[in-house]
């Protein structure tokens, strides 16, 4: 079958009415994004009370994040491969199980060091679930990808909002151990449900051997990209960034030679709307992660305004995703997934400009507000078409792989550009200049963000304009 037909991820019919079925799955699916997530955000929010608690510095306790997400890192690479072996349902259910388990751990840990440990156990499965609910939607949503991610993405945008309203309410009236605790109701229903509404796939698993040299490569190069990206000041960090490359350059000259062996098939990106689907999210996800970084740090820094006034500042930002996401599959279904992405892109694009008028003039409530409102519908615009055609563009039995090679680059874009934005904005930051060094230096970090918003443009205006050929 040719890639560049893009040909749909299964047999939705010929009705544009989705089988009630299909919402079931996507039910169950999104539970795992959503309590990996919201769990996430609750303890970003509480690190200063888990500090004081358990008798540790911050520089510590921020551990408890971090290998979080180094962890969830880790096993990402994984995710085709275990999904072949044992099956879509069977790998979720362990997962969740497991995630629920690490929660309660966490919940009876007795220092930080244990609660560190059992955080890193939790984001091992963690990291799975997340690319393992996109891969099942994909599986049962077919031609109406876009619109079923559409109405799944809100629940886990939600999750940002609701995390410190309940970090708080926990942290008032109960003792801390319940923010890892009140994971356990809502996992045990999550597997009841996941138990008898998933499809099994037991009949599409096949025997594959492990990369084990790829895996070497990879999964460390990732975790040492990003522990670098996120200490680029610190000599430690710079070399790990370093080592990180390399080994990632290392895995690519590898995994090219094994072909179907490796632990992510390159040959994927040998499909033109696949390859463009995939950088178009690299670019969507490292613009977004990179204007969370740049932004924030201007309001704090440069507009003197507290971390909590940043918070209700940035919501306009979420409020966008929430008000776009939703229309996704109408709008690309009407207008087609190029169009779409190309328009959120300029929309992105446009929003971005107004922060240079803010680096150089000061900050007016006015001026950020709808900016990054439409910021916000732009972004959300962008990625899901993206993903959609990048779906669309494989066949069923290559979703496993197809899955773990989009989360990989997403993962990848947010440190990549990100790290970008903060290195030209430290350089300008430390070249002597006038009174107006530190305008000067966010204008020029601005500028490079809106640079980026561009090369998003471009791929975005080369996705297909539509994906509704039947597999």
């Amino acid at each position: 079958m040719n890639k560049d037909s893009a040909p749909v991820v299964a047999d939705p019919g010929d009705v544009d009415r989705l089988d009630p079925s299909v919402w079931k799955i996507c039910a169950v699916a999104i539970f795992g994004a959503l309590l990996s997530q919201l769990d996430a955000t609750i303890v970003n929010v509480s690190l200063s009370n888990l500090a004081v608690d358990l008798h540790s510095g911050l520089s510590t306790i921020q551990w408890v994040t971090s290998g979080y997400l180094l962890a969830l890192t880790l096993v990402l690479p994984l995710n085709g491969w275990l999904v072949d072996r044992i099956g879509a349902k069977a790998l979720y259910l362990w997962c969740f199980s497991t995630f629920t388990l690490c929660s309660a751990l966490c919940g009876l840990a007795w220092s930080a060091d244990s609660l560190i440990a059992f955080r890193v156990l939790q984001g091992m499965s963690g990291g799975l679930l997340a690319p393992m609910a996109q891969m099942m939607i994909a599986r049962v949503a077919g031609k109406h990808m876009a619109r079923v991610v559409g109405f799944a993405a809100v629940p886990v945008l939600i999750a940002p909002i609701l995390g410190p309203v309940i970090a708080g309410g926990i942290l008032q009236y109960a003792s801390w151990r319940w923010l890892f605790l009140v994971n356990l109701p809502v996992g045990a229903l999550a597997l009841l449900l996941a138990a008898l509404f998933l499809p099994p796939d037991r009949d599409e698993t096949k025997r594959r051997e492990l990369d084990w040299v790829g895996l070497a490569l990879l999964s460390p190069g990732l975790v040492l990209l990003l522990y670098g990206s996120e200490r680029l000041g610190q000599t430690a960090g710079r070399l790990a960034l370093t080592a990180g490359v390399l080994l990632l350059a290392a895995f690519v000259g590898t995994a090219a030679r094994k072909g179907g062996r490796a632990l992510i098939d390159l040959r994927l990106f040998n499909g033109k709307v696949f390859s463009i689907a995939v950088i178009a999210q690299f670019l969507s996800n490292g613009v977004l992660f990179a204007g969370q970084m740049l932004i924030p740090v201007y309001l704090i820094q440069a507009c003197g305004r507290s971390p909590g006034e940043m918070g209700w500042l940035l919501a306009p930002l979420g409020l966008g995703m929430l008000v776009a996401y939703p229309s996704m599959g109408t709008l690309t279904k009407r207008f087609g997934i190029r169009r779409v992405s190309a328009a959120g892109a300029w929309l992105a694009l446009a929003a971005t400009l107004p922060f240079l008028y803010l680096a150089s003039r000061g900050l007016d409530l006015l001026v950020l507000a709808p900016a990054l409102f439409f910021r916000g519908m732009g972004q959300s615009a962008v990625g899901v078409p993206a993903i959609a055609a990048a779906y669309a563009s494989v066949d069923r039995r290559d979703l496993p792989m197809a899955t773990t090679t989009l989360n990989v680059v997403q993962r990848l874009g947010g440190p990549a550009l990100t790290t970008l934005c903060a290195s030209l904005l430290e350089w300008r930051l430390g070249v002597p200049a006038s009174g107006h060094a530190t305008a000067n230096a966010y204008v020029w970090a601005f500028l490079l963000l809106c640079a980026l918003h561009g090369l998003t443009l471009v791929a975005a205006s080369y996705l297909p304009v539509r994906v509704d050929a039947d597999r």
